[in-house]
């Protein structure tokens, strides 16, 4: 087994170390077969990557990150992911929270073209206040 240590600039311009998973996924890639099935992966796969995505553009390491949300680097690990499914909202609103982002969740027909609607609106839950109270909502 070969061992090898790379790095990558950030969006934030800081020098990050690419992760065993980074490394594994970039050689993964070059088949054509592995890159057909992995763009067709599920909605981890999307949770994992949008979460690592963000967190790099935040410029945090797993570690930061996980220091911030006072939990383990281990935890945001398995959050990352691709074949972790445990994910719960409340985690991911404290993600979105922790990394200036927000959350959409949608319910969509699992027939295409279906006539069914569970909304006609998009909702879009932002994390709020970051670990303060919500504003209470005014009632006119």
């Amino acid at each position: 087994m070969e061992f090898r240590v790379e790095y990558y600039e950030s969006a934030a311009g800081k020098t990050m170390k690419k992760t065993n998973f980074d490394l594994y996924l970039e050689e993964q890639m070059q088949d054509p077969l592995f890159a057909s099935r992995f763009k067709q992966a599920g909605e981890a796969w999307d949770v994992a990557l949008q979460i690592a995505q963000l967190r790099e553009k935040a410029g945090l390491s797993q570690k930061e990150l996980a220091k911030i949300l006072k939990t383990s680097q281990q935890q945001i690990s398995r959050l990352e992911s691709p074949g972790y499914e445990g994910h719960t909202l409340s985690t991911l609103r404290r993600v979105a929270a922790a990394l200036s982002a927000n959350i959409r969740v949608v319910f969509e027909p699992a027939v295409r073209g279906s006539k069914m609607h569970v909304s006609e609106a998009k909702a879009v839950y932002v994390a709020c206040c970051a670990g303060k109270k919500a504003p209470k909502k005014r009632m006119s």
